[in-house]
């Protein structure tokens, strides 16, 4: 196993977990921003007025998107481990 496997694994492996949490973090930022503006419009500084709207729309989109999410894990694993042979130098 070269370095440059290795490299490219790490690679691989952080830019698809950043590609599976993107749209959960995303939807999680707009709520949050859009949450922090009505509170600021409005003078409510509650902490559950952000915290629950926050869990409800990444939870949905959790839900929306694990066809996705699960799809894209084992296009992944399935790969890693076709190119076992490859990466390990056997």
């Amino acid at each position: 196993m070269t370095e440059d496997s290795v490299v490219s694994i790490c690679r691989t492996t952080l830019y698809t977990a950043l590609m599976l949490a993107g749209p959960m973090l995303l939807a999680g930022l707009l709520i949050g921003l859009t949450m922090s503006i009505v509170q600021t419009i409005t003078s409510v500084n509650e902490q559950t007025m952000t915290l629950i709207p926050k869990i409800l729309v990444v939870a949905a989109t959790l839900s929306f998107a694990f066809p996705w999410v699960i799809q894209t894990l084992v296009s992944f694993t399935k790969n890693l481990y076709t190119n076992m042979n490859q990466i390990v130098g056997y």
